[in-house]
């Protein structure tokens, strides 16, 4: 039986939260938090387990890794392999796992109907898992693939060099991904059984008190309790002891040093990093978040505003210090603690709703680290002003303690130390404090003070009253200038708002140069409202600046209260646009690196990077953008925003506690800045010019494909994308493709990856291009070539059309039903309500109504409808079939390219461009303002 005690009645939670939770212990001391929230479409849990890497032991790194990887395959109730996976898939869910260092997390959601078996299957995980010596050895491979794919990745390579430089006999200095070297090779080397060792270490630390579960349902509590109690309280409970980690990861040695590093991609960048006290120790205080804002402030005055005039490694370094030493001389101070507190308190109570699966996931995460009056709330409410806390922390910040990092392509050939698991060139320099001093005396005198009040914490949080009722976004306005969209809040209840502007501008994407420009151009906005957009963003008023394939976006969202005052300061800053030139050059290089970069991202991203490129009409290769990029001046930039802006047309969407009169007026204020005057800024766009989105239409039976060399001759992984267009959009066509795609999915990355081991990442993916609707298979292999993975997509497919065959009505309709719950979920909050509508918008569709639509489509859909589809567009040799294979190689399998490239039965594409000019074009949903009606 579940105990209960009065802790369970103190969880605080926001105002605006009307979930219930409540906290029980099973009898086997495993603590557990039901969440019930009656309006919920999907049901979640998580489980978060007391251990994770740095209770690997020695000489077996990545064995906490290896175990996550190993509880899905099946269990002693549930044998058959992939059974669990299959089951969350195929009932509308999704799953998951981490390894963190100090604990592991096992999650997933499923439709609501499906819940009770799913929570069944998943306690099996830490029940009796079953870890068959085949699967042992298949899924070792597994956890060296996705080690093979973080090679290359800075990120990846720049964390566990932190780590290497840290003492040796603390645990946060140990390779916790695991690798075929440390799960096979040495393991097999001293006599030792992975698999042997495996059971071991799950028997040993895998214990129902060091695990916190969280359930979210639809249920009562009285009723989730009844659920949970007998499919968990057979988890063994060892009593095991906590784990600690006493001692130091840093000693004496590993402080006051200089690291120089060779990061992978082009750019610079400097990290400090100190060991302080444990700021969980302190959460409610919270000395760590009073820091960070003020170090991390982007106002005027802050360092970060300083320090965007600054290069040189020693001039940083100096003003860091210098704003350190800033904090220690004007106190701890009280109004500033406030202002914080009022912020995280107001974003905490009017906190937006998040999918389930990552609340649970989080609330699992906070159960280790809090008592359950602070489960959900965690270390986001400061709210002890203890100066002398906070000054504790502040006084760790020392020359004497600190550890900085400095990548850079330029210590190329200047170093001498090599970083064992990812082979990152480092050297490292020891520092002193007092050279460190020697800097700050010398760092620039620039006027760095605390930040100001902010005026853009909202005071005003009251619901607009009598908002009209409105299903769907509705068109308000309509003029040569604009058309608005506007949807108020009828669902959220909250004192929020979304505004969306897209400046659709004919010569945004003209050519190379303009698009590069248009880039430049939306950087360097951002860059101007910074120091006054980041009190906003501080305050919970989000915005960004985007470049688009149409020109840029303005996005504002957040307490609706002072919207209005940051939108017309953006409108304000386009309006009077001008050059600076010493900041041009700094977003020019920062955009240059970012397209130099592009040769190390991953190989499966370059082979979805040709797919849209030989797609997408009026698309602009990154090596022409390249080309033109270095002769750029600030002079040209000068000469071309006149130009972009001379016409324009705004799309506009705004939603949420906004009433139409407002909304109406602040587009008005927008056209009567830009459009109105003796020298307006824009004009409106000709009909001729109201842009639009094609798309390359395949040719009916044909099959594609594009090889390319890997960018990056150092990555050992090549890649396969292998597209399937099949229609336009249509709501019927569409939710056959989604059946498919939701049936096939898992079976897919059962075969291809956990039986065939091509390569950790093997995905199979809806893929829409404006309106075209498609799927593809996405897989990245060391161990074959892209060739090799073609044909393994097909002889799946093969397999597949049996199966779809053989499967039962009652199987069928689960799948169908599944998909019905799916698109009946509603949105968790009104920017995921806003992005929705948007994305109909932005494509020109126009369907507000997508989802009841396809479900009725989806309701009369039958099995056979569904073979017939697969038959005529998927099934290899099928009539309208119309594939795409984009393959990347990697220098390791180089003798592949070319046999694979004479013997291939595909139409090969070796020009892009004069492909594309060949090929028909779909017609483009976007571009038909004059057919929208009031």
């Amino acid at each position: 039986m579940a105990v209960e005690d009065e802790e369970a009645m103190e969880i605080f939670k926001p105002r605006t939260d009307n979930r219930q939770y409540k906290r029980i212990v099973l009898q086997n001391s495993l603590e557990v938090l039901l969440v019930s929230d009656p309006d919920t479409d999907k049901c979640a849990a998580a489980m978060n387990v007391d251990i994770g890497s740095f209770s690997d032991p020695e000489g077996l790194e990545g064995l906490a890794h290896f175990l996550e990887h190993m509880l899905f395959y099946a269990s002693e109730k549930y044998p058959l392999e992939d059974s669990y996976c299959k089951y969350i898939t195929q009932n509308g869910g999704s799953t998951n796992a981490f390894t963190s260092w100090e604990h592991t997390n096992y999650y997933f959601d499923v439709n609501p109907d499906a819940f009770e078996e799913a929570m069944d299957r998943f306690a099996q995980f830490f029940i009796k898992p079953l870890m068959s010596p085949d699967a042992t050895m298949r899924e070792i491979k597994a956890v060296d693939s996705e080690h093979q794919k973080n090679l290359l990745s800075d990120v990846w390579r720049f964390s566990q060099l932190q780590k290497h430089l840290s003492s040796s006999t603390h645990p946060y200095s140990k390779f916790s991904t695991g690798s075929w070297e440390t799960l096979e090779v040495r393991p097999r080397a001293k006599g030792q059984d992975t698999r042997q060792e495996l059971l071991k270490f799950y028997d040993g630390n895998y214990s129902a008190n060091l695990m916190h579960l969280v359930v979210y349902s639809k249920e009562s509590l009285e009723i989730m309790e009844s659920l949970v109690e007998p499919k968990f309280q057979d988890i063994p409970n060892t009593d095991r002891n906590p784990i600690t980690f006493p001692g130091q990861p840093c000693t004496s040695e590993h402080l006051q040093i200089l690291v120089k590093t060779v990061p992978i991609k082009e750019g610079h960048r400097l990290l400090f990093a100190w060991p302080i006290t444990p700021s969980i120790r302190y959460y409610r205080e919270g000395p760590c978040r009073y820091l960070g804002h003020l170090i991390g402030h982007e106002g005027e005055g802050s360092l970060f505003y300083v320090l965007k005039t600054f290069e040189h490694m020693q001039d940083v370094v100096g003003l860091l210090f210098k704003y350190i030493n800033l904090l220690q001389q004007s106190g701890i101070c009280e109004w500033i603690f406030n202002e914080l507190a009022a912020v995280c308190e107001t974003a905490f109570h009017y906190r937006d709703k998040t999918p389930p699966i990552d609340y649970v996931v989080d609330l699992a995460l906070n159960m280790q680290f809090y008592p359950p009056k602070d489960w959900l709330a965690g270390s986001s409410l400061p709210s002890k002003f203890n100066p002398s806390i906070i000054q504790l922390i502040l006084c760790e910040l020392t020359p004497n303690n600190v550890r900085i990092f400095w990548e850079s392509k330029n210590f190329e050939g200047q170093t001498e130390l090599v970083e064992p698991w990812y082979g990152t060139a480092y050297s490292v320099e020891q520092i002193t404090g007092a050279a460190i001093e020697q800097w700050i005396h010398v760092a620039p005198n620039e006027h760095l003070h605390l930040p100001a009040p902010n005026l853009f914490i909202p005071t005003d949080l009251s619901i607009k009253e009598g908002q009209e009722k409105v299903i769907y976004p509705i068109l308000v306005k309509k003029s040569a200038y604009s058309r608005l969209w506007y949807k108020p809040d009828t669902m959220f209840s909250t004192p929020k708002a979304f505004v969306k502007i897209d400046f659709n501008c004919p010569w945004a994407s003209h050519s190379p140069e303009s698009d590069i420009l248009s880039d430049i151009f939306t950087r360097l906005l951002a860059d101007y409202l910074n120091e006054y957009a980041y009190y906003a963003q501080v305050a919970g008023l989000d915005y960004s600046i985007r470049h688009t394939d149409s020109g840029f976006g303005v996005t504002i969202f957040g307490f609706n209260h002072k919207l209005k005052l940051l939108l017309e300061t953006v409108i304000e800053k386009i309006a009077k646009f001008t050059v600076k030139a010493d900041r041009f050059y700094v977003i020019k290089e920062t955009v240059l690196k970012d397209y130099e970069n592009f040769k190390f991202q991953q190989p499966y991203q370059q082979a979805m990077y040709y797919c849209s490129l030989i797609l997408l009409d009026q698309s602009w290769p990154w090596t022409e953008q390249v080309d033109v990029l270095p002769g750029l001046e600030a002079d040209d930039l000068s000469k071309f925003v006149p130009m972009l802006l001379s016409r324009t047309f705004l799309e506009c969407y705004v939603a949420g506690n906004i009433e139409a009169n407002e909304a109406e007026s602040m587009i008005k204020h927008i056209e009567d800045v830009l459009f109105q005057g003796s020298h307006p800024v824009c004009q409106p766009v000709f009909p001729s010019q109201h842009l639009t989105n094609r798309v390359v239409k395949l040719d009916k039976g044909r099959s594609y494909c594009y090889f390319a060399n890997g960018l990056n001759p150092k990555d050992e992984n090549s890649a396969l994308v292998h597209y399937f267009q099949v229609h336009q959009d249509d709501f019927l066509a569409n939710v056959k493709l989604e059946l498919f795609a939701l049936i096939a999915k898992q079976p897919a990355f059962h075969q291809l990856r956990s039986v065939e081991q091509l390569g950790y990442i093997t995905v199979l993916m809806k893929r829409k291009y404006f309106g075209i609707h498609g799927v593809q298979f996405v897989i990245q292999s060391t161990v074959k070539a892209p060739g090799h993975l073609d044909q393994r997509v097909e002889a799946f497919l093969h397999m597949f059309s049996s199966k779809l065959r053989e499967m039962t009505a009652d199987e069928f309709r689960r799948n169908v039903d599944a998909l019905v719950d799916v698109k009946l979920e509603k949105h968790k909050n009104l920017k995921e309500e806003s992005k929705f509508y948007w994305q109909e918008i932005v494509d020109g569709t126009f369907k507000f109504d997508r989802k009841e639509s396809e479900i009725a489509a989806l309701r009369q859909l039958t099995q056979e409808e569904l073979i017939d589809f697969f038959d005529e567009y998927i099934k290899i040799g099928a009539p309208r079939r119309k594939t795409l294979s984009t393959r990347v190689y990697s220098a390791s399998h180089s003798s592949e390219y070319e046999s694979d490239k004479s013997a291939v039965n595909q139409i090969q594409i070796d020009d892009i461009f004069s492909f594309r000019r060949s090929q028909p074009l779909y017609g483009s949903f976007k571009g038909g303002f004059g057919h929208m009606k009031l």
